[in-house]
């Protein structure tokens, strides 16, 4: 078991919306899991390399502006050109590492930002306030 790992990630979508942003995350390379039998009615799962996405069925979601999760995609390139082909706009970012970045959002509103590849360990854990 590795312990630390990020195991998942729940956002809100509508139970209409949730469909269609199963497969959006198929197109990032997540496959379809099933739930609990016990929470079945309530959420659609998918998952890629041990992390999953849970779409939390829910009248009126939330869906934060600026918040988003964060991939790093196997072959970035194709995985843009994919999601670009099935109709997402795709939004390249400033590269802060090095780093090809972009932007999308799934089709219930979600931002979903797009990496080549992550920061280099510890850029991240620089202290911060003098700490």
């Amino acid at each position: 078991m590795a312990f630390g790992m990020l195991h998942h990630v729940a956002i809100e979508v509508r139970r209409t919306d949730a469909r269609g942003c199963a497969d959006f995350y198929r197109l990032l390379g997540f496959e379809s899991v099933a739930p609990p039998e016990s929470l079945r009615d309530r959420a659609l799962w998918l998952e890629r390399h041990g992390t999953q996405v849970h779409l939390l069925y829910a009248d009126r979601p939330v869906v934060p502006a600026e918040g988003h999760l964060a991939l790093v995609v196997d072959d970035y390139q194709a995985t843009i050109e994919r999601l670009c082909a099935a109709g997402h706009e795709a939004l390249p970012r400033r590269e802060h590492w090095g780093s090809p970045r972009t932007v999308v959002r799934d089709p219930a509103g979600h931002r979903v930002e797009l990496m080549a590849r992550p920061p280099a360990a510890g850029v991240a854990l620089a202290p911060l306030d003098g700490e």
